[in-house]
């Protein structure tokens, strides 16, 4: 071992070496458990399946005589088994899973109940077959010792509970539910009971729910238990959806206000939270005269109670009172205000250095509870507006949303950055009196909070510059005076952290700005910032929001030379930027200025600095190109950029002639193939059937024995009928330059040039009918030679020394590149050459 390095600046104290002491232990800790599991050979032997069983074998044996480990494998896996032999699943591993979950573990048990759901969710057999085969297996455990097990199995019976008919839930749930909801029954088999019972209560008819549910959900009501209680409790509003409003107000009602006044404070709580839910189905009578004396009576022992009451108060106040608005009398509406500000400020009195509630100073345990009730109440805020009106805003709630925006810890603040918008569209044309509140939550140290603020930023900007109103104030920035200084600060804070999701979120959303402050102002504070964090932030994400707001700005900047010097910035700086990272960010610019401008624009500034960089150095920003260029050629407008067209097309030629990195060559391929096969397309059927049968000519010229007699079309020794029969001919398609590259040995087109050339190559083929003659020649090298000839049928690819060359050639050209070449047509005239 190496000996053990310490620096000069380790502290030799006591406690620091204590500590270093602790670490080392730590260590040794973690390392143990390393050496435990190495397997010995007559574990990894007891281990070892033989490779030559199928899936089902091999489950079935481990489920036999394999360890734990390997059953809850197979259990884990029985998905896929059933998606793939459903049958032979069922018939010989499922009955082995049923024989191992007797004595399983809690792993296994909590694996095969998520298997099960899986195998319904997947739907992998019907209903019936599900039913029969795996429900009372469910059944089995769902009253497991585990409390987490039986959890488990039974989230997978409510499930099932959705899917199966009503007889089957008559039979296999309701009927036996009279039993196990006994109080002769174990405590685990009630709850179930109580659970079941509310699922259940929507699947029945009003009379049934009547005569066979209501009975046990009164008696598991009053259970001696308080868990039952409590559960039974919870299902009471599930289950008077399910019986109507009548029944609700004579059987569930008087029930719930028995379990209000219940000695457990969890059913009480239980009873509150279930009457909050039911508010709705009260008439005004009901809630004024039973509802609220029992909500007062809880709210006023709030205080008094343990801080679980006070979390589900605050949770559920905001829907309190907005259930109860109407029916309150003034002073009872602010009470239940002043309750709702006195938890918003909970714990926060000794700070101010008083104390109204005369209680003791919170303990570490408190403090968290009492900061989770006031992140509750900024949940609620929205609803407490409604509940005060926006027009008394100013005066009853602005205190307490100050509080709120304020708060010294961090949920508090970050709930409340989540209901500003909310907040904003509720006060309308008052949105003005919260500005301040605004600029404090984006100049917050807490980059959640600004996080949760800018996700509705430009709504709520949008609302602070317009002042709630339709139409849009001249100047904009009279109602929010410090909004571009938070704004800038708000985006470096951001720049500065590692959380480069929230600087991404942040750019993208400032791309609202042109609405809210004037160009100049985006122009001097926020633009130029964009092209700085495209040429040095090191997260591409980041650098694409910046380029894509830039281009948005740019979109929205109606000065001339300002435009002009951004955009000589972006070709200058970045497309002709040393690093080819630049160059890469240049083309995502592009991408979004054909998104974003018209094709003109695009056309005129960036059209062609765009196809330059077909010469790149580097074959990423080559490749780029190319996936780029379908939508760069979509941007010309035919005629009037034909000569653009002309040089996008020289760019692709370049490309297939001269492309030596492999993949940015079979990006051009294919960008040429769906080009032709477009093409192909939008061709007449006349046409293609004529392509047809040039193409069957082609393959018999390809398979003809050399011995045929070649005549060169145009030599002195061709005679008339051979002219003739060489007018009459057909010409196939002429191999497109796009199908290959030239062969370095005919690459120059002066070498191509002089007496020799000869204006293709004709086979005369005799013996099939009538003789066809095959010619071939490629536009895409066209000259004029050296003697001055001006045929238009002049090739490169005719100086080839003799025939046999020609005919391979062409072979090749069809094997190589058939799919990339263009169907011409032509008329072939002989004519002898000169002396």
């Amino acid at each position: 071992m190496h000996p053990l390095l310490l620096s000069a600046e380790m502290d030799f104290s006591q406690n620091s070496l204590f500590g270093y002491i602790e670490d080392l232990q730590e260590l040794t800790i973690i390392e143990r458990p390393v050496r435990r599991s190495l397997k010995t050979p007559e574990e990894i032997e007891r281990l070892t399946v033989d490779e030559e069983l199928n899936d089902i074998e091999r489950a079935v044996y481990l489920l036999s005589s394999g360890q734990d480990v390997q059953g809850t494998s197979v259990v884990a896996n029985l998905p896929v088994l059933m998606r793939q032999n459903p049958a032979e699943t069922l018939r010989r591993v499922l009955p082995k899973v049923r024989e191992v979950l007797h004595v399983a573990g809690v792993e296994m048990q909590l694996t095969a109940a998520a298997s099960f759901l899986t195998i319904l969710q997947e739907e992998s057999v019907s209903v019936q077959t599900y039913s029969h085969s795996f429900l009372h297996i469910i059944l089995q455990h769902v009253e497991h010792r585990d409390s987490g097990v039986s959890n488990a199995w039974l989230e997978t019976l409510l499930s099932v509970i959705e899917s199966l008919p009503k007889d089957t839930l008559r039979h296999e749930f309701l009927n036996p539910l009279v039993s196990k909801a006994q109080l002769s029954q174990t405590l685990q088999s009630r709850l179930v009971s109580c659970k079941l019972l509310g699922k259940l209560a929507n699947k029945f008819e009003a009379h049934i729910i009547k005569r066979e549910i209501l009975p046990l959900v009164k008696s598991l009501c009053q259970d001696v238990e308080y868990e039952v209680r409590s559960c039974m409790c919870r299902q009471l509003d599930i289950i008077a959806q399910g019986i109507g409003t009548e029944l609700t107000k004579s059987v569930v009602l008087p029930e719930l206000i028995e379990l209000a006044r219940d000695e457990s404070s969890s059913v009480r709580l239980a009873a509150f939270e279930t009457l909050v839910n039911l508010l709705e189905m009260f008439d005004a009578d009901d809630r004024s005269q039973t509802i609220l004396p029992l909500v007062k009576s809880f709210c006023e022992k709030s205080f008094k109670a343990d801080e679980t009451i006070l979390l589900s108060l605050s949770l559920h106040l905001g829907k309190l009172c907005h259930g109860l608005y109407g029916i309150l009398t003034p002073d009872q509406h602010l009470r239940f205000l002043e309750f709702y500000k006195k938890l918003c400020t909970l714990g926060l009195q000794q700070e101010n250095g008083h104390n109204d509630n005369q209680v003791p100073p919170p303990n570490q345990d408190q403090e968290k509870r009492y900061a989770s009730v006031r992140k509750n109440c900024a949940y609620n805020f929205p609803a407490m507006i409604v509940f005060v009106d926006p027009k008394n805003f100013h005066m009853e709630l602005y205190s307490t949303f100050f509080c709120l925006c304020h708060d010294p810890e961090v949920p508090v603040r970050h709930t409340i950055a989540i209901c500003f918008y909310e907040v904003s569209k509720l006060l309308s044309s008052g949105v003005y009196l919260i500005y301040k509140e605004l600029i404090a939550l984006l100049q917050d140290e807490s980059l959640e909070v600004l996080d949760a603020l800018v996700d509705h930023l430009p709504e709520t900007l949008e609302l602070l510059t317009t002042g709630g109103e339709s139409s849009v104030q001249e100047n904009k920035l009279l109602a929010v005076p410090d909004l571009i200084p938070a704004l800038t600060a708000a985006e470096q804070r951001a720049a500065g952290s590692l959380k480069w999701r929230t600087h991404e979120k942040i750019l993208q959303k400032y791309a609202c700005l042109p609405h809210i402050i004037s160009s100049d102002q985006i122009y001097y504070r926020f633009l130029h910032r964009m092209f700085t964090i495209m040429m040095t932030n090191n997260v591409l994400p980041v650098q694409k929001a910046a380029s894509r707001t830039l281009c948005i700005f740019l979109r929205y900047n109606r000065k001339q030379e300002q435009r002009h010097e951004i955009i000589q910035k972006l070709i200058e700086q970045l497309g002709q930027g040393k690093s080819y990272w630049y160059r890469l960010r240049f083309l995502d610019t592009c991408e979004f200025i054909i998104e974003l401008f018209s094709k003109s624009f695009f056309c005129k500034y960036f059209f062609l600095p765009a196809l330059e960089l077909t010469h790149d150095p580097v074959a990423n920003v080559r490749m780029k190109l190319c996936y780029l260029l379908p939508k760069v050629k979509s941007t010309l407008k035919i005629p009037a950029d034909k000569h653009l067209l002309q040089q996008l097309e020289l760019c692709v030629r370049k490309l297939l002639c001269q492309e030596k990195d492999k993949d940015v060559l079979a990006i051009v391929k294919r960008e040429q193939l769906e080009k032709e096969k477009q093409q192909n397309e939008g061709r007449p059927s006349s046409d293609k059937i004529f392509e047809k049968k040039q193409r069957r000519d082609s393959k018999i010229s390809a398979v003809l024995p050399k011995t045929i007699p070649m005549s060169v079309a145009g030599s002195s020794s061709c005679t008339p009928s051979t002219s003739k029969e060489i007018k009459k001919s057909k010409l196939v398609r002429s191999q497109s330059f796009s199908s290959q590259a030239l062969h370095p040995k005919y690459g120059s087109l002066e070498k191509c040039t002089g007496k020799n050339s000869t204006t293709g190559y004709a086979a005369t083929v005799s013996g099939i009918g009538k003789s066809s003659v095959l010619s071939y020649t490629d536009d895409s090298f066209r000259t004029l030679n050296s003697s001055g000839n001006t045929s238009p049928y002049s090739s490169t690819n005719t100086s080839l020394p003799s025939t046999s060359r020609n005919m391979s050639s062409s072979v090749d050209q069809k094997n190589n590149g058939s799919k990339d070449t263009q169907p011409r047509k032509a008329t072939l005239k002989s004519r002898k050459s000169n002396p």
